[in-house]
Order: C-alpha cells, then sequence, then structure tokens
C-alpha cells in the first residue's frame, strides 16, 4: 500500500518563504497521517506564473536561496518523499530555466524531472523563459510500487495533436503502478469535465490510475480552481479535491487492485459527475479571484460606482461577498440626464447588501466643464464630447475617493460593452480590476437572477434586471440605440472573439446564429459592422483594467491582438 498525500495549495508568486511554509505546513500532516510522499503543484515553490521575475537577477537569488531553504524544510519531516514545482537552472544555449519536478527526501533531490511541452498559446508563454526537458521517463520505486512522474502539460497531448512528443506514451512504455502528475491549470468554464475527459481517455488507453494535484487561487487574470483528482485504470473519477478552496487529502493507493480509498482504507465517496453549474461556477470563480487579488495586492476595501444600472449592482453583490459588507463603498453620482430610479434603485440595492452608499451628484461639476470648455474653444459640449465627460467627471471622482481613502476601485464593465468599445477610457474603465469583464450581457442577467436564487431573497433587485439597459449619459438613452440586441450582439461577438473555444452548446447557437445572419443583406452588414467595432477599440482594452478570466478566451494575456493593425479592409 501507497500512502500518498495531494496538497492542493494556494501558493503566491514571488513569495518563496510564504509557498515553503505551506508546503511544510501539509508536509507536516503527510507525515501525521503516515504518508509516503506529498505531491505539491506545479511551480509550487514560486507559483504559476512568474513570468519575467525570472529574468530578474534578484529573484534569481532568491530563488536559489529558496531552493536551499526547500531542503532544510524537507529534513523535518524524515523519509517523507515532497514532489515539488520549480524554475531550475540551467546551462548551455536555449532558456535560462528548466520548468522542474524535483523529488526531496531528507534534505536532498533524489529524482528531477524537467518539463517536456511547454504550452505557448492563449494564456500561456511558457517558451519566453523555460527550455523543453529532454524526451526521458522518470520513475519512482516507493513502498513497492512504481510511481512515474510528470507535469501539466506533459499528460494533454495523448492524441498527438498538438505536438510531436507524447510523454503519456513514453511514461506508459516504463509501466509504472501510478502516474502523478502536477499541475497549474487555470479555469474557466468546462476546464474541469476537459481535463476528466483528457485524462480519463489517457488513463484507459494505457490502463494506468493517476493523480492529479492542481494549485488553486486568483493570480492577476488567472484564476486556479483546484479540483485535484484521483482517477483510476478505467479513466474514472474516484476522488476530487474541492474546488476553490486549499485541501491537503492523504489517499492510499493498492497497486494490486489499481484502487484508491482514504487514508485509513476506506471507500471514497462518490464523486459527481456534473461539478457546479455555469452560473454558480462564474460566481465562486470571481469571488475567489477578487478575494486574492485584494490580498495580494494589498487592498482591504473596495469602491464601486454604483448607477443603478445591472453591471454595478452585480460588481457590487459579488464584492460583498468577496470581501465582506463592511469593506465595500458604492458612490452614486447623478447627472441631469440620471433617471430617478438611478439613485433610489442604488439605494435599496446597497441596503440589501448592507454596505454604504455615497452621493456625489457630479451636475454642477459637469456644468462647470461644459462652461470653461465653451468660454475657452467658442463652441459648447454636445453629443458625445459630453456624453464622455460625465463618465470621465465619475471616474475620476471615483479614483479621488480611491487615492484618499485606500480602496480599490473596481471597474463595471461587461465583455459585450467592452467588445465593442461601449465604454469611456479614463472614464468607466478606471479601476484597478474588473470583475465581470469576461462576462456576456446575457450572462450578466443571468448571474444577477442566480445570486438571488441562492440567497433565496432579493439581494439584486429585479427593477434593476428588468429595467432596458442605459448609459444615462443623454435624453431617454438605451443602449439597443446604437448595439443590436444582446441576444444577437452575444452570439455574434462569441463566435468572433472565442470561436472554437466555445463550450460545445454554446458554438452551435453561435454557429447557427451567425449561419442566419448570413443568408440576409443587413445581417451580413451587422456581421462586419461589429467586427469592425471589435478591431477599432482594440486600443481601449489595451488601457484598461484586468479582468478576471472565466471563459476559455478573456481579453488580456489570452487574446494578444495588434492595435495599428488592418484586420478588416
Amino acid at each position: 500500500m501507497l500512502k500518498i498525500t495531494s496538497a492542493q495549495i494556494n501558493p503566491t508568486i514571488g513569495d518563496i518563504q510564504g509557498n515553503i511554509a505551506l508546503m511544510l505546513h501539509a508536509a507536516r500532516q503527510a507525515r501525521d497521517e503516515h504518508a509516503h510522499m506529498v505531491v505539491f503543484p506545479e511551480l509550487s515553490l514560486t507559483a504559476y506564473y512568474p513570468a519575467d521575475l525570472l529574468d530578474d537577477a534578484h529573484f534569481q537569488t532568491r530563488l536559489d536561496e529558496g531552493l536551499e531553504q526547500l531542503k532544510i524544510a524537507n529534513r523535518e519531516t524524515p523519509n517523507l518523499l515532497w514532489v515539488v514545482g520549480t524554475p531550475m537552472r540551467r546551462q548551455g544555449p536555449g532558456k535560462a530555466f528548466h520548468n522542474a519536478l524535483l523529488v526531496l527526501k531528507n534534505g536532498k533531490v533524489v529524482m528531477e524531472y524537467f518539463k517536456q511541452l511547454l504550452p505557448t498559446y492563449n494564456i500561456f508563454d511558457e517558451r519566453r523563459h523555460f527550455e523543453p526537458g529532454p524526451d526521458v521517463v522518470r520513475v519512482l520505486r516507493i513502498a513497492d510500487q512504481q510511481v512515474g512522474l510528470m507535469i501539466c502539460e506533459d499528460g494533454w497531448n495523448d492524441d498527438g495533436r498538438d505536438y510531436t512528443v507524447n510523454p503519456f506514451q513514453r511514461l506508459a512504455d516504463a509501466s509504472p503502478d501510478l502516474v502523478v502528475t502536477i499541475n497549474a491549470s487555470p479555469s474557466n468554464v468546462g476546464k474541469r469535465e476537459q481535463r476528466h475527459i483528457v485524462f480519463g481517455k489517457a488513463c484507459m488507453r494505457h490502463k494506468l490510475p493517476l493523480l492529479y494535484v492542481n494549485q488553486i487561487g486568483g493570480h492577476d487574470q488567472l484564476v486556479y480552481d483546484g479540483a485535484s483528482f484521483a482517477m483510476d485504470a478505467a479513466g474514472h473519477v474516484v476522488y476530487e479535491a474541492r474546488r476553490f478552496a486549499q485541501d491537503v487529502t492523504t489517499l492510499t493507493f493498492d497497486s494490486h487492485s489499481q484502487s484508491f480509498t482514504d487514508s485509513y482504507g476506506q471507500a471514497l465517496a462518490p464523486v459527481l459527475g456534473a461539478g457546479l453549474s455555469t452560473m454558480e461556477f462564474y460566481r465562486q470563480q470571481i469571488v475567489l479571484g477578487l478575494k486574492d487579488y485584494a490580498r495580494r495586492c494589498g487592498f482591504k476595501t473596495a469602491v464601486v460606482g454604483c448607477s443603478g444600472g445591472i453591471d454595478s449592482a452585480l460588481t457590487l453583490a459579488l464584492a460583498t461577498e468577496a470581501l465582506g459588507a463592511q469593506n465595500v463603498v458604492g458612490i452614486t453620482m447623478p447627472s441631469k440626464f440620471s433617471s430617478e430610479g438611478s439613485v433610489s434603485d442604488s439605494a435599496i440595492l446597497c441596503k440589501n447588501l448592507g454596505i454604504q452608499l455615497v452621493e456625489h451628484p457630479i451636475r454642477d461639476i459637469v456644468a462647470e466643464f461644459e462652461s470653461g470648455f465653451e468660454n475657452a474653444f467658442g463652441t459648447s459640449l454636445q453629443g458625445l464630447p459630453l456624453e464622455n465627460l460625465q463618465a470621465r467627471v465619475r471616474g475620476t471622482t471615483l479614483m479621488e475617493y480611491s487615492n484618499a481613502f485606500g480602496h480599490l476601485l473596481l471597474t463595471t464593465g461587461n465583455k459585450s460593452e467592452v467588445s465593442v468599445g461601449y465604454c469611456t477610457l479614463y472614464g468607466d474603465t478606471n479601476g484597478g480590476l474588473g470583475l465581470i469583464g469576461d462576462l456576456y450581457k446575457t450572462e450578466i442577467f443571468e448571474l444577477c437572477r442566480h445570486v438571488n436564487a441562492t440567497a433565496g431573497r432579493e439581494i439584486i433587485p429585479d427593477a434593476i434586471i428588468e429595467k432596458p439597459p442605459s448609459a444615462e449619459l443623454a435624453p431617454g438613452q438605451k443602449d439597443t440605440d446604437s448595439l443590436p440586441p444582446y441576444e444577437v450582439l452575444d452570439e455574434i461577438l462569441k463566435a468572433l472573439i472565442e470561436g472554437e473555444r466555445l463550450p460545445e452548446s454554446e458554438r452551435h447557437r453561435s454557429e447557427k446564429k451567425m449561419a442566419q445572419l448570413r443568408t440576409e443583406v443587413t445581417g451580413k452588414a451587422l456581421i462586419e459592422r461589429i467586427q469592425k467595432m471589435i478591431a477599432r477599440n482594440e486600443y481601449k482594452r489595451r488601457q484598461a483594467p484586468p479582468v478576471l478570466r472565466v471563459r476559455g478566451r478573456a481579453f488580456g494575456s489570452g487574446r494578444q491582438v495588434p492595435i495599428a493593425a488592418v484586420q478588416y479592409a
């Protein structure tokens, strides 16, 4: 019998001392539960992904020192094997580091393995800093059992589609009793199920059981959901760690039956195949993402411009769940174009949430700007410049509050609006983080209803959910004055921005809508117009705050498009 501890931890990028402390805490639990081995996530020493910190000489020194301190910590748990991930210096031509897996025992490195397949697509950029490892297999004998080791992407190519090398096949040829893979797999909608499918097929094909250990936590745009798992040789998930939470669990593996039990040898609880609903996944992903972003950037409080609209309402609800009602402030800033509901609906929302609402009218400030502009330039402000002025006065006011009181300003743009530039630079794009910037407008409505249903009461007032979306920057303004209905716009955007990265059900619906539009002259024109709006507004997105990623392709690191380019002639 092999006792192995899955240490699903939440390391912080660059906090080498803190990450070692997390590992030591988990290793002590593994020791107390008489485990033979404790397994940590990919790059657990630095957290995933340190990026250009790896180019910094001071960071490199800290990394070298951290490796030595890790060995010292390992001595605290005699004879317990630690499987850890770390950048590892290398010599010779090529990049300066390997993405390494080290096995430590009694303060010494007893085995090392270097990641062979380095993802450089979507949000990943590992070839920027790492050199691929050699085509070798690493198998470790523990408690009379053979354990094969690999790192994340090395297990994703068993169908041979993406790389010419297949480390999983090579490892299977060595006939281990168990495969252990360390991972830093960021989550998006459908990712958990995708992992199960990919590794389930590989386990079934090679008749090998597997333990998959992932990290959790929010790191800038990316959120890692954990959901570490164990599979039997038939590709069935027999154990799953908690999602969006640290989880250190000891399992018992029997190579004769190729099965897992708990640390006492008792049967494990069944794993539900369905997992979280899409809306619940969004909620938990965003809440954890904000918690960790605020904590790691030194913020305890947040401020949101409260317009009485659905986007700011959802942002406030999620921020309140993440940080606590006492740490969130809403500011309503009515102008002469604001509806009565802008303030009254904001007041009801903030009362429901239990947060402070401050009213700061901007009518007089905007009027002063108008007067000054006309005096200086001999013409009045009207149309788009006047609309944008209001947004920028609000954005400036919110930044003043953030500077004065130390609150993190959360921007409230959704993916539909940000895609087509329906936002104002240095206005409603101001802020340090966007919570809902990877959610389409139709999903905003759905998630608001989910928040209410989950709470069992009306947190976000129905009046906010049901009112027609409007920026309220001009008399009687509605979003549909300049945009198609969101039910149409979102399907076009999904096809143009995410395409094959869409979940299957969404892709079919989006493709069907696009095919229908292309049969109509007005439909073709609409698609072309949206394409040009997406391209023309890349400069806005480049200057906007990072948004928490929840979907397969988010703006930011996952979509790198030149600003000065001819995309549609």
